[in-house]
């Protein structure tokens, strides 16, 4: 599976959005999801002019879900228990 692909996945027809940007069903981060789509085809452009896109991710308790590029927190570079 492509991350860049311009044809979204199967999966991601009932995504739902991860406000936390954590799967809203197990709380798991992204990088446990076994899939990754990136929607960069339709970006949101915002009030200041840049631009956000939806991340959607295939938790690895099978529940897809998506969140907005912007929300994703600084990265935890000492953070082992990802």
């Amino acid at each position: 599976m492509d991350a860049f692909s311009l044809i979204p996945p199967p999966w991601t027809i009932n995504a739902t959005h991860g406000i936390k940007f954590r799967c809203p069903v197990c709380q798991a981060s992204p990088s446990k999801a076994l899939s990754v789509w990136l929607n960069r085809r339709s970006p949101l452009i915002t009030e200041d002019g840049s631009r956000r896109w939806q991340e959607f991710y295939h938790c690895e308790c099978s529940h897809p879900w998506w969140a907005w590029n912007s929300d994703r927190p600084p990265a935890q570079l000492n953070n082992a228990n990802e």
